[in-house]
């Protein structure tokens, strides 16, 4: 047994240095754009999971403007800031994130609808 023990290596991890590199490898962080059923054909859109950076009033204010509805950021213990929308705003939304947040396509989760492929935009930070 000993003989075995000399020729096999001790652990050794060749994805190493591609993890060391990448320091999010494997985490990455999406916006899910989703509708909640209310009663009847009434609905919400929610947006949650936007980086902390983005001042969450602000866009709330253009969406509001933007697609003619009313919404809120509701505090969730769990999920954080919470965006949410009146009405089936998943299209318009995602593509909002798309064209003016600068968030890429892929990591635009909007479940039930298709979206567009649109990257530029200007970002929205807290001053």
């Amino acid at each position: 047994m000993s003989e075995f023990d000399n020729q096999i290596p001790s652990a050794f991890d060749p994805f190493a240095d591609a993890n060391a590199e990448d320091s999010g490898a494997g985490t990455k962080e999406y916006v899910h754009v989703r509708i909640q059923q209310r009663n009847g054909r009434k609905s919400l859109t929610t947006v949650q999971g936007l980086k902390k950076e983005f001042s969450y009033n602000k866009i709330l204010k253009d969406l509001k403007k933007e697609f003619c509805c009313n919404g809120t950021v509701v505090q969730d213990p769990e999920l954080g800031q919470v965006i949410q929308l009146q009405g089936d705003q998943r299209k318009n939304v995602s593509t909002f994130l798309v064209q003016v947040l600068a968030i890429h396509n892929s990591h635009v989760n909007c479940f039930n609808s298709s979206m567009p492929s649109l990257a530029y935009g200007v970002l929205y930070l807290v001053q």
